[in-house]
């Protein structure tokens, strides 16, 4: 089977930026999915007409917020609706991104996104996943959402990695539509090295004027977890570049 038509569900996100300039690049008929495009995933609006003649969905959708209740809620709606009018339009196939450690979590938004990796897995069409390390830019983020002079960032270790590499590792295996032999284990992707989540933010914050400090993050769901190294990378993950560093240095 020649795939060859995508829809990508957040298209306009931070990581669904990035997918569909992977698709385009790769030569594919990309239908980006989005608010700003007049498909909602959530009320269905916009979304049976995106989907005609479309042979695989990429789900990059997120909820914009860490509250658990809220994101279970969001990824259930979605996963439903995909589910529903993908089948409709005879979609072959979900490609999701997911996050490393997921299936360890207890609380928050990853206990959300395994709640949203089991429902999808339960519907009807056949769905792949891969879960992805933090991404370089979820940095600037962090530093975003502090107050005052001191950025507070929990001295976790991570293995940061860049979205363009993980729209990369998408496609791939949205282009491979073989189902995965059995026990075989989901695919992961992180960045080359593992890192400390505020030793990163300090490398960003010298650049922006912003004092980082680390701490120990137990404000954080799952610190204990994070701190072991739960939501590090599987000895199967491939990892690839850039650094954190390296990374930093391309932008503007």
């Amino acid at each position: 089977m020649s795939i060859t038509t995508f829809a990508v569900a957040g298209a306009t996100g931070r990581l669904g930026g990035h997918v569909v300039d992977v698709l385009t690049e790769r030569g594919h008929q990309v239908v980006p999915m989005s608010r700003a495009t007049g498909v909602d995933i959530i009320t269905g609006e916009g979304l049976a007409e995106a989907l005609t003649e479309v042979d695989v969905i990429i789900d990059v959708a997120s909820w914009h917020a860490s509250d658990q209740e809220a994101a279970t809620e969001f990824f259930r709606t979605s996963a439903r609706n995909l589910h529903e009018y993908g089948q409709k339009a005879g979609v072959a196939q979900i490609t999701v991104a997911s996050i490393i450690g997921v299936d360890k979590a207890t609380a928050g938004f990853l206990a959300a996104k395994k709640v949203h990796e089991q429902l999808l897995l339960s519907g009807p069409i056949p769905v792949r996943i891969l879960r992805a390390a933090q991404f370089h830019e979820f940095v600037g983020q962090l530093l975003d959402w502090q107050q005052g002079d001191v950025a507070y960032i929990p001295a976790l270790p991570t293995q940061l990695v860049a979205c363009r590499t993980v729209a990369e590792e998408l496609v791939d295996l949205a282009l491979n539509p073989c189902e995965p032999a059995p026990r075989t284990p989901i695919p992961e992707i992180a960045g080359p090295r593992k890192e400390i989540l505020a030793e990163a933010a300090a490398l960003l914050g010298a650049r922006r004027g912003i004092k980082v400090a680390g701490v120990d993050g137990s404000g954080m769901p799952d610190a204990e977890i994070a701190a072991e190294g739960g939501f590090l990378p599987s000895p199967h993950a491939k990892l690839a570049g850039p650094t954190f560093q390296e990374w930093l240095d391309t932008q503007p």
